[in-house]
């Protein structure tokens, strides 16, 4: 029997838990040859999450819980949730039903095929059509610009096989970007299309500023371009400058007496440069704040409890 865990991230999930388990147990009840586990880790929800989580624990001993001491944000909770499964195949999957139960199936026939990546492929969506554009044409931009190959549309979504998992503790990321690091492992990836339905119920727990630290997130761990842009734009606005400077010279000797600079070029290019230095000071603030990361060391995650894992499974699944 070989053993296929999901692993849930929820934060204030409380409306789709308990249907989500009820569709996660019937997709791998209904395959043979296999037993499963459920994880779902708790980013300290604020409603009724958690106590529905153990009502559920106690009808089912393949569901296991971990709570977050407190909120961890939106990267870390789950990347640690995917390293504590034990299982010969891992699965993310979020609790919002973005992520279609039934697409279990075909990860598992991908994964007996070979493949030790099998991961889920937005073709299309059910959600906002700006939002969405916007996503692809994010994605497209990363993968001009990142130094490994990028998958589009991929948010996460997919089956991991044990050898990958164990790939990911050896890094040792304190702010992984799972997405970019799927790629840089090597691996040959399958890819399963499929139409993203709409949340079922409850909110997003997405902003502009989880949604930007993700999008900053992927450029600063797989690409250097944007510090190269510095230097090359840096060298092209001073030769540009020294050339219109040079023309306003020679402008100013022949038309000595009807030519005025005025101050209009020089409010503007004082602001111009301004702009220009504060975009990317704030970049190089980017790549120094992901280093400080990097240095600190911290634990992905400070766990408050578990519950339904075994006492040896802290040894087992230790980052």
């Amino acid at each position: 029997m070989k053993l296929i865990s999901i692993v849930t991230p929820c934060y204030n999930e409380e409306e789709n838990v308990r249907e989500l388990y009820l569709r996660v147990k019937d997709v791998l009840g209904s395959l043979e040859g296999y037993t499963y586990e459920h994880i779902f880790i708790d980013n300290a929800s604020k409603d009724r999450t958690v106590s529905i989580l153990k009502e559920i624990a106690k009808e089912n001993k393949n569901v296991k819980i971990i709570v977050n001491a407190r909120n961890f944000g939106h990267i870390r909770s789950p990347y640690h949730g995917l390293l504590q499964a034990g299982g010969d195949a891992v699965i993310m999957l979020v609790a919002d039903f973005q992520d279609p139960p039934s697409i279990i199936i075909d990860f598992i026939k991908k994964w007996e095929e070979g493949y030790k990546i099998v991961v889920g492929v937005k073709s299309k969506s059910e959600e906002n059509r700006l939002m969405f554009a916007t996503r692809r044409l994010y994605y497209s931009f990363i993968e001009k610009l990142s130094d490994v190959k990028q998958i589009k549309n991929f948010t996460g979504f997919g089956l991991y096989d044990r050898k990958i998992i164990s790939v990911l503790k050896s890094l040792k990321e304190p702010y992984p970007y799972l997405r970019g690091l799927i790629t840089e492992v090597g691996f040959d990836v399958a890819e399963i299309e499929f139409v993203q339905p709409k949340r079922k119920r409850g909110k997003t727990k997405n902003n502009f500023y989880t949604l930007y630290d993700m999008a900053m997130l992927g450029f600063v761990n797989h690409s250097k371009v944007p510090l190269r842009m510095a230097t090359f734009l840096g060298f092209s606005v001073a030769l540009v400058s020294l050339l219109v400077a040079i023309g306003y010279f020679l402008y100013k000797l022949i038309f000595w007496s009807r030519f005025q600079v005025g101050m209009g070029p020089v409010v503007i290019g004082v602001f111009f440069f301004a702009a220009v230095q504060l975009f990317f000071i704030g970049i190089i603030g980017e790549y120094i704040g992901a280093i400080y990361t990097q240095v600190k060391k911290r634990p992905l995650v400070i766990e408050k409890e578990r519950i339904n894992f075994n006492p040896d499974d802290s040894e087992i699944c230790k980052d």
